[in-house]
């Protein structure tokens, strides 16, 4: 039994070690410089996008307040031609 455990042992420092020297050659380091390079478009790409929304999510706020802004005026213009009305109303009556 401690034969096979130290035999064990035995080939997981190997399997370590050689997998350390895969991990640090340099068709591996070639691999990361790839795989770092496409999250780095990936990346500028995320941030057009969301430049273009941001900016798109702003003309929207802009026109969605004049339209309130509007609403509001005819509104205002709507009460204050009712209250004319009832005013010219009321004149007619008392002349």
């Amino acid at each position: 039994m401690n034969f096979l455990n130290a035999r064990l042992v035995g080939y997981g420092v190997l399997l370590g070690t050689a997998g350390i020297k895969i991990l640090t050659s340099d068709d591996a380091k070639k691999v990361y410089t790839h795989c770092t390079a496409a999250v780095m478009r990936g990346v500028d790409e995320v941030a057009k996008v969301y430049t273009t929304l941001k900016e798109n999510c702003g003309d929207i706020a802009e026109d969605a307040k004049a339209i309130n802004e509007r609403r509001a005026e005819e509104k205002e213009a709507k009460l204050i031609a009712d209250a004319k009305a009832v005013l010219a109303m009321h004149d007619e009556k008392d002349a």
